[in-house]
């Protein structure tokens, strides 16, 4: 694999410096009073991870229909939470290595400066409106595993089987495969099924943020995590300033991929930090990309035999002005956006491009 910088804008901000002079040179926010960027008036943007376009156009309806910008992106999660099809969210979700499903998932809503998170929640389908009565019913930011579900059931919600029967197979022929020495034995062929080496070391999310008329933003993050993970692994996605961080004032942004990763550098805050100090949303992803690449150069198992991270990782952003952008840490990712006019996939920057 060979690194590249993708888009013009920021090659131009980087250009005749490293990785290291990225994040090292410039003035932090930290400890600062954030700026308030300036406001478009009468923006709608809705911004989200590939999977998202459903979510993008339900949640924009909504909002044109007068409903709140966090109940409409939550909707717009629903769907694919929903979605049995969806490997890495809500039902039909990867299960963890004992063939459980479970869920995280986290709000935060720009005008209140509030967020609501669960984690680790079973046998519930929509975790992030679990995560939203987190906020609006309780003094807490984040339940996590019984007490999780116990405040979901006490709210009405109701148990069910959230592995289905697709999920189940990969699962059993990924612990049948898992070693020769057990004694789990794969049905008779010869080859791991494409569709089991695929789904090894998945991690995938849904990311959807939004803005309305009033220049209020607000967004929602949610998954069923890293497939075959240990039980009770908590990811990113929950964890308010690294799967989601809004800031009414500057912007919002949130992630998809590898959630350790991300945890250990706070990675949608520092989306929003480069926001609020002039970057544009494409840029400070590539940013917060940047420092995360860098950070893990001190975790070698982490990183690929150019000694370049090995794992995904995508953020999305969307500033107080209406603009958007998405980065992946290897090319090749899309991200939705509806703009008000038009729902459409976009294709995201990237720090390194991965050679064919």
């Amino acid at each position: 694999m060979s690194p590249k910088c993708s888009r013009r804008d920021f090659i131009k901000t980087g250009a005749g410096v490293g990785v290291a002079a990225l994040i090292g040179g410039g003035k932090g926010l930290i400890g600062q009073v954030p700026a308030v960027l300036p406001q478009s008036a009468g923006v709608m943007r809705v911004v989200a991870s590939g999977n998202g376009i459903r979510a993008t156009e339900k949640a924009m309806d909504l909002m044109a229909k007068g409903t709140d910008l966090l109940d409409a992106v939550i909707a717009g999660v629903n769907i694919v939470e929903d979605d049995p099809n969806d490997m890495s969210v809500g039902y039909g979700g990867l299960p963890n290595e004992e063939g459980e499903v479970e869920l995280d998932a986290s709000v935060m809503y720009g005008p209140t400066h509030t967020s609501g998170a669960v984690a680790a929640l079973k046998f519930i389908k929509n975790p992030s409106k679990v995560a939203k009565l987190v906020m609006d019913r309780t003094e807490h930011c984040l339940l996590v595993g019984e007490g999780a579900l116990k405040f979901a059931l006490a709210h009405g919600f109701k148990k069910e089987d959230l592995l289905t029967d697709r999920a189940r197979e990969i699962w059993l022929r990924w612990k049948e495969n898992l070693s020769d020495k057990d004694n789990w034995l794969p049905p008779k062929s010869e080859k791991l099924p494409a569709e089991v080496r695929q789904a090894i070391m998945t991690y995938g999310t849904i990311n959807c943020i939004a803005i309305d008329t009033k220049g209020n933003l607000a967004g929602v993050t949610t998954t069923s995590g890293l497939s075959w993970k240990l039980a009770g692994r908590v990811g990113d996605s929950p964890i308010i300033g690294a799967g989601l961080y809004v800031d009414n004032n500057v912007g919002a942004a949130g992630s998809t991929g590898l959630g350790e990763a991300n945890i250990m550098n706070c990675g949608s805050f520092q989306v929003v930090n480069f926001m609020a100090q002039g970057h544009s949303p494409e840029q400070a992803c590539l940013k917060a990309l940047a420092q995360i690449s860098n950070k893990t150069k001190l975790t070698p198992r982490r990183l690929n035999a150019e000694g370049l991270p090995s794992f995904g990782l995508t953020f999305y952003a969307l500033n107080k002005k209406g603009e958007y952008g998405s980065a992946n840490m290897w090319g090749g990712s899309r991200y939705a956006v509806h703009d008000g006019q038009k729902n459409e996939l976009k294709q995201g920057a990237y720090l390194y491009q991965a050679k064919r």
